[in-house]
Protein backbone atom coordinates (compact mmCIF):
# COMPACT_ATOMS: atom_id res chain seq x y z
CA UNK A 1 0.00 0.00 0.00
CA UNK A 2 1.25 3.52 -0.77
CA UNK A 3 0.34 6.39 1.05
CA UNK A 4 1.87 9.59 -1.51
CA UNK A 5 1.28 13.75 -1.12
CA UNK A 6 1.27 15.87 -4.20
CA UNK A 7 0.57 19.51 -5.04
CA UNK A 8 -2.37 20.13 -7.38
CA UNK A 9 -4.38 23.16 -8.17
CA UNK A 10 -8.17 22.74 -7.08
CA UNK A 11 -7.80 19.85 -5.04
CA UNK A 12 -8.77 19.58 -0.96
CA UNK A 13 -6.52 17.72 1.33
CA UNK A 14 -7.84 14.81 2.02
CA UNK A 15 -8.24 11.12 1.07
CA UNK A 16 -9.45 10.57 -2.23
CA UNK A 17 -11.44 7.92 -1.34
CA UNK A 18 -13.26 9.71 1.58
CA UNK A 19 -15.33 12.27 -0.71
CA UNK A 20 -18.35 10.49 -0.34
CA UNK A 21 -21.02 13.06 1.18
CA UNK A 22 -23.08 12.01 3.84
CA UNK A 23 -25.74 9.70 2.68
CA UNK A 24 -29.15 11.32 2.34
CA UNK A 25 -31.35 8.85 3.96
CA UNK A 26 -31.48 9.85 7.92
CA UNK A 27 -30.24 7.84 10.74
CA UNK A 28 -29.78 6.81 14.34
CA UNK A 29 -26.60 5.87 15.59
CA UNK A 30 -26.28 4.97 20.00
CA UNK A 31 -22.60 6.29 20.83
CA UNK A 32 -21.50 6.58 24.44
CA UNK A 33 -25.19 7.59 25.70
CA UNK A 34 -25.58 10.49 22.90
CA UNK A 35 -28.08 9.60 19.77
CA UNK A 36 -26.18 10.64 16.73
CA UNK A 37 -28.74 11.65 13.82
CA UNK A 38 -27.01 12.06 10.84
CA UNK A 39 -28.80 14.41 8.10
CA UNK A 40 -27.38 15.46 4.18
CA UNK A 41 -25.19 18.29 6.01
CA UNK A 42 -24.34 17.32 9.62
CA UNK A 43 -24.89 15.58 12.66
CA UNK A 44 -27.16 16.72 15.45
CA UNK A 45 -26.40 15.34 18.82
CA UNK A 46 -28.08 15.26 21.75
CA UNK A 47 -27.55 14.08 25.14
CA UNK A 48 -29.96 11.59 26.65
CA UNK A 49 -28.02 11.79 30.59
CA UNK A 50 -29.69 14.74 31.54
CA UNK A 51 -26.51 15.30 33.22
CA UNK A 52 -23.99 18.73 33.08
CA UNK A 53 -21.17 17.87 31.37
CA UNK A 54 -18.41 20.35 31.91
CA UNK A 55 -16.38 21.99 28.40
CA UNK A 56 -13.02 20.97 27.93
CA UNK A 57 -11.23 18.45 29.77
CA UNK A 58 -9.09 15.09 29.35
CA UNK A 59 -10.25 12.32 27.50
CA UNK A 60 -7.45 9.99 28.19
CA UNK A 61 -9.19 7.39 30.61
CA UNK A 62 -11.23 6.21 27.85
CA UNK A 63 -14.01 7.90 25.55
CA UNK A 64 -16.53 5.41 26.76
CA UNK A 65 -16.62 5.68 30.28
CA UNK A 66 -18.31 7.72 32.74
CA UNK A 67 -19.75 10.57 30.42
CA UNK A 68 -18.80 12.96 33.36
CA UNK A 69 -15.27 13.06 32.84
CA UNK A 70 -15.63 14.16 28.85
CA UNK A 71 -15.40 16.84 27.55
CA UNK A 72 -19.74 18.66 26.83
CA UNK A 73 -20.33 17.08 23.02
CA UNK A 74 -20.00 19.91 20.09
CA UNK A 75 -23.84 21.67 19.63
CA UNK A 76 -25.19 23.14 16.60
CA UNK A 77 -24.31 26.59 17.48
CA UNK A 78 -20.64 25.10 18.82
CA UNK A 79 -20.12 24.22 15.23
CA UNK A 80 -21.51 26.97 13.28
CA UNK A 81 -19.47 29.64 15.82
CA UNK A 82 -16.08 27.84 14.99
CA UNK A 83 -16.51 28.51 11.36
CA UNK A 84 -16.32 31.97 11.94
CA UNK A 85 -14.72 32.25 15.16
CA UNK A 86 -11.14 30.30 16.38
CA UNK A 87 -11.72 31.19 19.43
CA UNK A 88 -14.35 28.34 19.36
CA UNK A 89 -12.61 25.72 17.94
CA UNK A 90 -11.96 22.94 20.02
CA UNK A 91 -8.54 20.44 19.05
CA UNK A 92 -8.02 16.81 20.83
CA UNK A 93 -4.14 15.78 20.56
CA UNK A 94 -2.54 13.09 22.21
CA UNK A 95 -0.33 14.06 25.49
CA UNK A 96 -1.04 16.06 28.33
CA UNK A 97 -0.83 19.89 28.86
CA UNK A 98 2.53 21.07 27.90
CA UNK A 99 3.21 18.48 25.20
CA UNK A 100 4.70 19.27 21.55
CA UNK A 101 1.53 18.34 20.06
CA UNK A 102 -0.50 20.90 21.76
CA UNK A 103 1.83 23.58 21.02
CA UNK A 104 1.09 22.39 17.46
CA UNK A 105 -2.36 22.78 17.95
CA UNK A 106 -1.69 25.96 19.80
CA UNK A 107 -0.18 27.31 16.43
CA UNK A 108 -2.54 26.63 14.13
CA UNK A 109 -5.58 27.67 16.46
CA UNK A 110 -4.12 30.23 19.11
CA UNK A 111 -7.17 30.77 20.71
CA UNK A 112 -8.52 27.03 20.87
CA UNK A 113 -9.15 24.95 23.74
CA UNK A 114 -7.50 22.03 23.66
CA UNK A 115 -8.56 18.62 24.89
CA UNK A 116 -5.95 15.57 26.27
CA UNK A 117 -5.88 12.36 24.93
CA UNK A 118 -3.90 9.24 26.49
CA UNK A 119 -3.16 8.03 22.65
CA UNK A 120 -3.71 8.56 19.23
CA UNK A 121 -6.86 6.62 18.61
CA UNK A 122 -8.39 7.95 21.27
CA UNK A 123 -7.66 11.15 20.09
CA UNK A 124 -8.68 10.51 16.64
CA UNK A 125 -12.16 9.43 18.34
CA UNK A 126 -12.61 12.70 20.00
CA UNK A 127 -13.63 14.03 16.48
CA UNK A 128 -16.02 11.21 15.36
CA UNK A 129 -17.56 11.56 18.71
CA UNK A 130 -18.46 14.73 18.52
CA UNK A 131 -16.13 15.94 21.81
CA UNK A 132 -13.79 18.13 19.21
CA UNK A 133 -13.81 19.97 16.00
CA UNK A 134 -9.89 18.41 14.77
CA UNK A 135 -7.47 16.43 15.70
CA UNK A 136 -3.92 17.63 15.50
CA UNK A 137 -1.11 14.68 15.44
CA UNK A 138 2.43 14.36 14.77
CA UNK A 139 3.51 12.14 11.08
CA UNK A 140 6.96 12.78 10.67
CA UNK A 141 9.78 14.80 11.91
CA UNK A 142 13.50 15.50 10.48
CA UNK A 143 15.21 13.26 13.04
CA UNK A 144 13.19 10.49 13.45
CA UNK A 145 11.23 10.09 9.99
CA UNK A 146 7.64 8.57 9.68
CA UNK A 147 5.24 8.03 12.52
CA UNK A 148 3.81 5.12 10.85
CA UNK A 149 1.37 4.36 13.25
CA UNK A 150 -0.04 7.73 12.75
CA UNK A 151 -0.13 6.85 9.36
CA UNK A 152 -2.13 3.15 9.62
CA UNK A 153 -4.76 4.95 12.02
CA UNK A 154 -5.53 7.70 8.98
CA UNK A 155 -6.15 4.56 7.09
CA UNK A 156 -8.22 2.80 9.46
CA UNK A 157 -10.54 6.34 10.74
CA UNK A 158 -12.34 8.33 7.93
CA UNK A 159 -11.40 11.64 8.96
CA UNK A 160 -9.97 14.65 6.54
CA UNK A 161 -6.65 16.41 6.42
CA UNK A 162 -7.49 19.78 6.37
CA UNK A 163 -4.63 21.40 7.49
CA UNK A 164 -0.65 20.92 7.97
CA UNK A 165 1.44 22.55 11.35
CA UNK A 166 5.71 22.51 11.06
CA UNK A 167 6.88 22.80 14.57
CA UNK A 168 10.59 23.23 15.39
CA UNK A 169 11.33 21.43 18.68
CA UNK A 170 13.27 22.58 21.40
CA UNK A 171 14.63 19.92 23.74
CA UNK A 172 14.88 21.82 27.64
CA UNK A 173 16.61 20.51 30.42
CA UNK A 174 13.73 21.45 33.48
CA UNK A 175 14.22 21.05 37.22
CA UNK A 176 12.49 21.63 40.33
CA UNK A 177 13.12 25.80 41.85
CA UNK A 178 16.79 26.35 43.30
CA UNK A 179 17.97 23.05 41.58
CA UNK A 180 21.06 22.84 39.39
CA UNK A 181 22.01 20.77 36.75
CA UNK A 182 25.31 19.57 38.42
CA UNK A 183 22.51 18.18 41.27
CA UNK A 184 20.71 16.33 39.54
CA UNK A 185 21.20 12.62 39.30
CA UNK A 186 18.69 11.02 36.45
CA UNK A 187 16.51 12.55 33.41
CA UNK A 188 13.09 11.86 32.90
CA UNK A 189 11.78 11.91 29.42
CA UNK A 190 10.48 10.27 26.23
CA UNK A 191 13.00 7.78 24.66
CA UNK A 192 12.95 9.82 21.57
CA UNK A 193 13.71 13.24 23.40
CA UNK A 194 16.51 11.38 25.42
CA UNK A 195 17.97 9.67 22.41
CA UNK A 196 18.26 13.07 20.47
CA UNK A 197 20.10 14.74 23.61
CA UNK A 198 22.39 11.79 24.08
CA UNK A 199 25.65 13.94 23.72
CA UNK A 200 24.22 16.54 26.41
CA UNK A 201 23.17 13.95 28.98
CA UNK A 202 26.46 12.23 28.58
CA UNK A 203 28.49 15.18 29.92
CA UNK A 204 26.07 16.10 32.66
CA UNK A 205 26.40 12.19 33.84
CA UNK A 206 23.00 11.40 34.77
CA UNK A 207 20.99 8.03 34.57
CA UNK A 208 17.46 8.08 32.28
CA UNK A 209 14.46 6.80 32.41
CA UNK A 210 11.84 6.72 29.35
CA UNK A 211 8.06 8.05 30.36
CA UNK A 212 5.46 7.84 28.02
CA UNK A 213 5.66 11.66 27.06
CA UNK A 214 7.93 14.80 27.17
CA UNK A 215 5.00 17.25 29.53
CA UNK A 216 4.17 13.61 31.26
CA UNK A 217 7.77 13.81 32.74
CA UNK A 218 7.71 17.64 33.57
CA UNK A 219 4.27 16.38 35.20
CA UNK A 220 6.33 13.60 37.43
CA UNK A 221 9.46 15.70 38.54
CA UNK A 222 6.75 18.57 39.95
CA UNK A 223 3.85 17.02 41.38
CA UNK A 224 6.40 14.74 43.65
CA UNK A 225 8.78 17.28 44.60
CA UNK A 226 11.48 15.54 42.84
CA UNK A 227 15.05 17.84 43.61
CA UNK A 228 17.67 15.29 42.48
CA UNK A 229 15.64 14.44 39.02
CA UNK A 230 15.34 16.43 35.36
CA UNK A 231 13.17 16.64 32.84
CA UNK A 232 13.57 16.83 29.04
CA UNK A 233 10.61 18.69 27.97
CA UNK A 234 9.43 22.35 26.16
CA UNK A 235 9.34 25.95 27.78
CA UNK A 236 5.90 25.97 27.78
CA UNK A 237 5.72 22.43 30.32
CA UNK A 238 8.02 24.04 32.39
CA UNK A 239 5.65 27.04 32.61
CA UNK A 240 2.71 24.93 33.39
CA UNK A 241 4.12 22.89 36.23
CA UNK A 242 6.12 25.52 37.44
CA UNK A 243 10.14 23.72 36.73
CA UNK A 244 12.69 25.84 36.37
CA UNK A 245 14.77 26.31 32.60
CA UNK A 246 18.33 25.18 32.98
CA UNK A 247 19.23 24.66 29.48
CA UNK A 248 17.27 25.43 25.94
CA UNK A 249 18.20 23.66 22.93
CA UNK A 250 20.28 20.56 24.21
CA UNK A 251 18.86 17.99 21.05
CA UNK A 252 22.36 17.10 19.14
CA UNK A 253 20.75 18.22 16.00
CA UNK A 254 20.11 21.84 16.43
CA UNK A 255 16.92 21.70 13.86
CA UNK A 256 14.23 19.30 14.30
CA UNK A 257 11.30 19.90 12.64
CA UNK A 258 8.18 17.99 13.08
CA UNK A 259 4.74 17.89 10.98
CA UNK A 260 1.57 17.76 12.13
CA UNK A 261 -1.44 17.12 10.30
CA UNK A 262 -4.72 18.59 10.94
CA UNK A 263 -8.11 16.34 10.63
CA UNK A 264 -12.05 17.02 10.56
CA UNK A 265 -14.53 15.17 9.80
CA UNK A 266 -15.48 17.25 6.76
CA UNK A 267 -13.33 18.25 3.84
CA UNK A 268 -12.05 21.37 2.96
CA UNK A 269 -14.05 23.59 0.30
CA UNK A 270 -11.34 23.35 -3.27
CA UNK A 271 -10.48 26.71 -4.10
CA UNK A 272 -8.73 27.24 -7.60
CA UNK A 273 -7.06 30.32 -6.20
CA UNK A 274 -3.85 28.39 -5.05
CA UNK A 275 -2.53 24.76 -4.74
CA UNK A 276 -3.68 22.61 -2.37
CA UNK A 277 -1.41 19.49 -1.38
CA UNK A 278 -3.65 16.33 -1.45
CA UNK A 279 -2.98 12.66 -0.09
CA UNK A 280 -3.74 9.87 -1.45
CA UNK A 281 -3.93 5.42 -1.34
CA UNK A 282 -3.37 3.26 -3.64
CA UNK A 283 -2.43 -0.58 -3.46
CA UNK A 284 -0.15 -2.11 -6.53
CA UNK A 285 -0.42 -5.69 -8.25
CA UNK A 286 3.13 -6.99 -7.84
CA UNK A 287 5.18 -6.96 -11.22
CA UNK A 288 8.10 -5.12 -12.64
CA UNK A 289 7.92 -1.67 -13.14
CA UNK A 290 4.56 -0.97 -11.72
CA UNK A 291 5.70 1.66 -9.14
CA UNK A 292 7.43 3.08 -11.96
CA UNK A 293 4.61 3.33 -14.29
CA UNK A 294 2.29 4.94 -11.47
CA UNK A 295 5.35 7.87 -10.67
CA UNK A 296 5.03 8.66 -14.44
CA UNK A 297 1.51 9.61 -14.54
CA UNK A 298 2.34 11.84 -12.17
CA UNK A 299 5.39 13.14 -13.75
CA UNK A 300 3.97 13.56 -16.91
CA UNK A 301 1.17 16.09 -16.09
CA UNK A 302 4.27 17.75 -14.13
CA UNK A 303 2.62 17.40 -10.70
CA UNK A 304 5.13 17.57 -8.00
CA UNK A 305 5.06 15.14 -5.12
CA UNK A 306 6.32 15.78 -1.70
CA UNK A 307 6.76 12.67 0.12
CA UNK A 308 5.97 8.44 -0.69
CA UNK A 309 5.29 6.39 2.24
CA UNK A 310 4.88 2.20 1.48
CA UNK A 311 2.55 0.66 4.16
CA UNK A 312 2.38 -2.87 4.40
CA UNK A 313 -1.33 -4.98 2.89
CA UNK A 314 -1.10 -7.14 5.88
CA UNK A 315 -2.35 -10.14 3.27
CA UNK A 316 -5.17 -8.66 2.31
CA UNK A 317 -6.06 -7.99 -1.35
CA UNK A 318 -6.77 -4.82 -3.13
CA UNK A 319 -10.10 -3.51 -2.17
CA UNK A 320 -12.37 -0.48 -1.88
CA UNK A 321 -13.63 0.80 1.08
CA UNK A 322 -17.65 1.36 1.23
CA UNK A 323 -19.69 4.63 1.72
CA UNK A 324 -20.50 3.77 5.14
CA UNK A 325 -18.84 5.16 8.31
CA UNK A 326 -17.55 1.71 8.83
CA UNK A 327 -14.63 1.59 6.73
CA UNK A 328 -15.77 -2.40 5.83
CA UNK A 329 -13.97 -3.83 3.38
CA UNK A 330 -15.68 -5.39 -0.21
Amino acid sequence: MVMASLVVPGLSSSHLYCQNQLKRAQKWVFLGGFSVKRTKTMMHVVDHNQSQVGSGGDVSHGLHKDLVSLPRPLSISDINAASDDQAKVRISYQGIPGSYSEDAALKAYPNCETISCSDFEEAFKAVELWLAHKVVIPIENTSGGSIHRNYDLLLRHRLHIVGEVQLATNLSLLAMPGVRKEFLKRVLSHSQALALSDTFLNKLGVSRENVDDTAGAAQIVASNSLYDTGAIASIRAAKIYGLNVLAEGIQDDSEIISRYLVLARDPIIPRSNKPFKTSIVFTLNEGPGVLFKVLAVFAMRDINLTKIESRPQRNRPLRVVDDSNTGTAK
